[in-house]
């Protein structure tokens, strides 16, 4: 019987990946105008796949990204520069988080064998 894992909420599954939503879907969902998002894509702040006759389709971690990203430019009056920043510092910040939990891990295993 094939089980499907259900991810942890810092892991990401398969489906975070796959493209589902047309810019048309995306855009009422963050409430904003096609335009602004071929204005990300155009910038390099995100990238949705395409299809063969080059539809652009978002997954749901495209969708998650557009919606920090549209927040960091309409609320906090950002651009690309200043988003793509904000984005590559959140990244390395988890990046060290994660860090230190493996090496916080580490030292209990470390402090358990120690006791032995």
């Amino acid at each position: 019987m094939d089980e499907k894992r259900i991810p942890e909420n810092n892991e990401e599954s398969q489906e975070d990946h796959e493209p589902l939503y047309t810019i048309g879907v995306v855009s009422r969902l963050l409430g904003c105008e096609p335009s602004s998002l071929r204005r990300y894509e155009n910038a390099g702040l995100v990238e949705p796949q395409r299809t063969e006759g080059n539809t652009r389709l978002y997954s749901n971690r495209n969708l998650e990204a557009l919606r920090r990203i549209y927040k960091l430019i309409e609320e906090e009056k950002l651009n690309a520069q200043g988003v793509r920043k904000v984005l590559e510092l959140e990244n390395r910040l988890t990046e060290l988080e994660e860090k230190i939990l493996e090496l916080e891990a580490a030292q209990q295993v470390r402090d358990e064998h120690g006791r032995d």
